[in-house]
């Protein structure tokens, strides 16, 4: 991971968690919409089958990602591990994420999805001229705190510039216009970029219904 990326992962993992969350769900892009054990993490095996333990499969490399940085951070509270599909329609992530925030009180989400693979011309889906409007358009959202705006995004166009991020942002929107919240969420956007052609935020949004707490510094 980028040393900006990965300093800007740790300070809103390190918000989240002095928000002091009743329980923290991990929620990552995956084939299908299910729950994993809590226990589990990312099989590197998959990456460098020398490390393989065996077993059972490991989770998802989104999700697991976002396992491995709650872990870095040292949480050892509740947890819930939520892989999204894909694939998912719009109205069942965002029907996901309301029941999500209704788990406890104070839910943390840790959301990980990706941007775009196509922002350029050595990127894995090679160049496509409507992906960084389009990845602009969920960095500007996430900045306004525009929930409306993410449960707009087009499945099917974000399908094609493979932006497997897209379910996981509907499940926020769901999440974080759930009964009982007014207002609009306060955004902050950390890092923005594409590195390897690969479109990649880190943005915090505090609910409307309590106090935002400071990003620590990097």
């Amino acid at each position: 991971m980028l040393p900006g990326l990965r300093a800007a992962c740790a300070a809103a993992v390190a918000r989240l968690l002095a928000a002091d969350p009743d329980v923290v769900v991990v929620a990552g892009a995956g084939s299908a919409t299910a729950t994993w054990d809590p226990d589990d993490r990312l099989d590197l095996s998959a990456y460098a089958p020398a490390l393989s333990a065996g077993g059972k499969p490991g989770l998802p490399l989104a999700l697991g990602l976002g396992v491995m940085l709650l872990d870095a951070a040292g949480y050892a509270g509740p947890r819930v591990l939520q892989a999204v599909g894909e694939q998912a329609p719009a109205a069942e992530c965002l029907g996901l994420g309301a029941s999500l925030r209704g788990l406890a009180p104070r839910v943390g989400l840790l959301a990980m999805g990706d941007g775009s693979a196509r922002r350029g011309v050595a990127a894995p889906g090679h160049l496509d001229v409507r992906a960084a409007p389009f990845d602009a358009s969920v960095e500007c959202a996430l900045r306004d705190g525009d929930m409306a705006a993410l449960a707009a995004l087009d499945p099917d166009l974000a399908r094609d510039l493979l932006a497997t991020g897209r379910a996981v942002w509907q499940m926020l929107a769901g999440a974080m216009s759930a009964q009982g919240t007014v207002g609009v969420p306060a955004g902050q956007v950390l890092y923005a970029d594409a590195p390897l052609g690969v479109g990649y935020f880190v943005a915090v949004l505090d609910s409307p219904d309590r106090e935002p707490v400071p990003v620590p510094r990097a």
